[in-house]
């Protein structure tokens, strides 16, 4: 394959060139995901990450389930789930097809919309009547733990006679 100076033939280099080529110019698949929210400006978690305030543009890497959190003073706390579907290329095999092989670069964009409720204070009576029904509960289940305290006691004692 070498030539008498020590040089590869020019086909070979051609081939080198046109391989070298295809790896450089084969595209690739770009993911963005656009969340917005009513009103603008409220903090965004996915999957417990902040990435930013309203309307906010990130990459991704995966189509599936996410974890949706999103905040802003004065409104009710935004904590949902949404399914980001993957496109037809993305099944096995062809991913490999337009990711790797495909000329062009593909842009798979997705927008979601949130609308954020105002923020409603709880009645007076309504806190009144819900800290009631918690001091049952655990007067409660502190009465059922000193009973079991109690038996245990007795029971340790039995055996130490």
């Amino acid at each position: 394959m070498v030539n008498e100076r020590g040089s590869l033939p020019a086909n070979m280099m051609l081939v080198c060139v046109g391989l070298g080529a295809i790896l450089v110019l084969t595209g690739c698949v770009e993911r963005k995901l656009t969340i917005n929210t009513e009103p603008t400006g409220a903090v965004v978690w996915l999957n417990d990450e902040e990435i930013g305030v309203s309307p906010v543009t990130v990459e991704f890497n995966w189509y599936g389930d996410y974890k949706v959190r999103i905040s802003k003073e004065g409104y009710e706390l935004l904590d949902t789930h949404r399914k980001l579907k993957g496109p037809v290329y993305d099944a096995v095999g062809l991913d490999f097809f337009a990711e790797i092989l495909w000329p062009g670069r593909i842009v798979d964009e997705y927008e979601w919309s949130f609308e954020l409720e105002p923020y409603q204070p709880p009645a007076r009576a309504e806190l009144i009547e819900a800290a009631g029904q918690f001091k049952e509960r655990t007067g409660a289940a502190l009465a059922q733990g000193q009973r079991q305290w109690d038996q245990e006691q007795k029971a340790q004692a039995g055996e130490g006679e």
